[in-house]
């Protein structure tokens, strides 16, 4: 072993509590270090991570002059740290080997000639003693503009900004978060260029107390100038451009900025998106902003497995071109498949025969085509083959979407198109053909952080598609569907969120029998009321048969509630009901589920286990529902 070799002991990665040490050694002076005079766990840390002495200590010096002049350097570096925490009366003692030595270094020949007698036998005793002293408070901050070396005006912050608490501490770290405020309220009000231009404590070390006279330059007010693109020379700049929603002028606002990344990160094609403010006002007093995309890889494949024990197995795959002409357009095409089964169990209990007649899943090609000749307007065209059962119709057609989406920002968007879908279904009233030509019109309003795992905001889509009867066995109708969820931190982290969904559906204009089985309304499932099966909350037809309504309505609540930072429980209570009436009727019976889920958080999303059970179930119900996932259950 050398002198720069570490000797390390084995102790689990600290699993039973004891801190490395090094090992005594012929070629160095191994030591051991402590802090004595600590209540406070946080504090000695603090020290700890400040001291070279601790963090070396498995690097043993060659020499007793070599640990010495370790411990000396230390002294500034742990008194810097003891001010930092608000301890400005604290007063350090070294010693080594049992030998004090001071901050100028006097005592280290005699504490260097002490370590030596260690070398290959123990290890050198190193004791920082620490008297913290009292915790100094944060009395009084007084804010000054530096373009007139007078007080701020506080017409430009909130109310309270200025407000302290009796019991703030003095500490630096404190100190900078509430500059970081100051700035960032500035920056709120339009003022992009503020920064903090000194700060200049004053220490009052027999009333244990701090004043701050902090001098801000709050810089001109600005608008948003020129936004000026970079990168991602394989995408059209009209199609990024489509995606900023910034007008020239407008108030600068640091959350236009947040939005206006996640706007354009929308983009399929595009990978990283960074907006940043420009170095300088240009000549209106605006200040550029700088949008640098990267892309995404061109194409890619990938494939998810789901299994219920309700709903049974499922497997799905796609494939995506994401930017097929150079102007974003994405091409996909997703392939799902499972089994079906015959029988009337509540349960999934056990895989059937594997032919043709048991294969349910449905092959699909989307293409998508963004900003239209540099607009807002957006082509969706999607086409559709489906073969689906459920226990009670069983389904099989074709369909055909084509849209034009308009984006008015990056939250609300309205689209407009032609459906059509034709096809067969078999159900207790028979075996029918079925077309449908529609012109559905939608809307979407979207506020919030996360795709998969909102945290905040609100989600609204809303459906109308009157279907007129102008093919063979056309079917005339207004079919309405609607949701609405809503997501609440409780804490900054968001740890801990609430989060609720409602959701309902109405078909106007033709008997339940007329409607394609699969246009009816059910209830029941993963995304529905957890602890039933895969659409089988209906009315029925009489004869304790399900029919599948004319009118739905739903509700969901959910505490999302994180354990650790990758793992959450998920406590939830589900509500709904299908009607054989075209709005809702209340007066029928609704089905309750209650459960609890288990989230394991990853970068793409979080890993969904949700049990539940049914609270007034039918004679035909399992006791317990087990669904596994990726993603929110909305």
């Amino acid at each position: 072993m050398t002198a720069h070799e570490p000797a390390r002991a084995f102790d689990f990665f600290g699993l039973f509590g004891e801190t490395e040490k090094a090992q005594p050694s012929a070629n160095a002076v191994a030591y051991d270090i402590a802090f004595q005079g600590l209540d406070d766990g946080k504090l000695e840390q603090t020290l700890q991570d400040a001291s070279n002495s601790w963090r070396l200590r498995l690097d043993a010096p060659g020499s007793g002059v070599g640990l010495a002049r370790r411990v000396v350097a230390d002294y500034p570096r742990i008194t810097d740290a003891l001010w930092a925490s608000g301890y400005y009366n604290a007063t350090v003692r070294a010693s080594v080997a049992g030998v004090y030595v001071s901050p100028d270094g006097k005592g280290a020949e005699a504490s260097a000639a002490a370590a030596e007698r260690y070398r290959g036998s123990a290890l050198a005793p190193v004791v920082f003693e620490v008297d913290p002293g009292p915790l100094f408070k944060l009395r009084h901050v007084v804010v000054y503009d530096s373009r007139t070396n007078a007080p701020i005006d506080p017409a430009l912050f909130p109310r309270k900004a200025f407000d302290l608490d009796a019991d703030d501490p003095a500490r630096a770290a404190a100190l900078r978060a509430r500059e970081s405020e100051w700035i960032d309220q500035l920056r709120d009000k339009s003022y992009p260029l503020a920064k903090v231009v000194s700060t200049r404590p004053v220490i009052f070390h027999n009333e244990h107390a701090m004043d701050v006279a902090l001098t801000i330059d709050p810089g001109p007010k600005a608008g948003v100038g020129a936004v000026e693109l970079s990168g991602s020379p394989g995408v059209d700049p009209a199609v990024i451009r489509s995606f900023i929603y910034l007008e020239e002028g407008e108030p600068y606002s640091p959350k236009k900025l947040a939005d206006t990344r996640k706007s354009v990160a929308r983009i399929e094609a595009l990978g990283g998106v960074k907006v940043e403010d420009g170095a300088h006002l240009d000549k209106n007093g605006n200040l550029p902003i700088l949008v640098e995309t990267s892309e995404r890889k061109r194409h890619a494949i990938g494939a998810s497995a789901m299994f219920s024990n309700i709903n049974g197995p499922s497997l799905r795959t796609y494939w995506v071109d994401r930017n097929l002409f150079g102007g974003a357009e994405r091409l996909r095409f997703d392939l799902e498949g499972g089994l079906a089964y015959y029988n009337n169990s509540a349960s999934f209990v056990s895989f059937p025969e594997l032919k043709a007649s048991n294969l349910v899943g449905a092959a699909r090609l989307s293409f998508l085509k963004p900003a239209l000749w540099g607009s807002r307007n957006d082509l969706l065209l999607d086409a559709a083959a489906v073969r689906e059962r459920t226990v009670y119709y069983w389904a099989a057609y074709g369909n055909f979407n084509g849209a034009i989406r308009h984006r008015f920002s990056d939250t609300t968007s309205l689209q407009a198109g032609l459906e059509i879908e034709g096809g067969q279904f078999f159900d207790v009233y028979g075996l029918h053909d079925y077309s449908l030509l529609g012109f559905p019109i939608s809307g979407t309003y979207d506020s919030t952080d996360n795709a998969l795992a909102p945290t905040r905001g609100m989600r609204v889509n809303a459906r109308v598609a009157p279907y007129v009867k102008a093919l063979p066995h056309g079917v005339g109708m207004v079919e309405s569907k609607g949701q609405a969820s809503a997501y609440y931190a409780l804490d900054e982290d968001a740890w801990y969120i609430l989060a609720g969904r409602v959701a309902a559906g109405s078909i106007v204009g033709a008997p339940v029998e007329a409607v394609p089985a699969n246009r009816r309304f059910f209830a029941g499932g993963g995304g529905s009321v957890r602890g039933y099966r895969y659409r089988s909350i209906s009315p029925e037809n009489g004869f304790g048969w399900p029919t599948g309504g004319l009118s739905l309505f739903e509700a969901s609540a959910e505490a999302r509630l994180k354990v650790t930072q990758n793992i959450g429980i998920v406590p939830f209570l589900d509500a709904g009901a299908a009607f054989s009436t075209p709005w809702p009727d209340f007066g029928s019976t609704m089905r309750f589920a209650a459960g609890l889920g288990l989230r394991y958080y990853t970068g793409i999303g979080p890993i969904r286990l949700d049990v539940a059970t049914p609270l007034n179930p039918r004679p035909t119900d399992s006791r317990i529902a087990l669904f596994i996932g990726i993603g929110e259950s909305f």
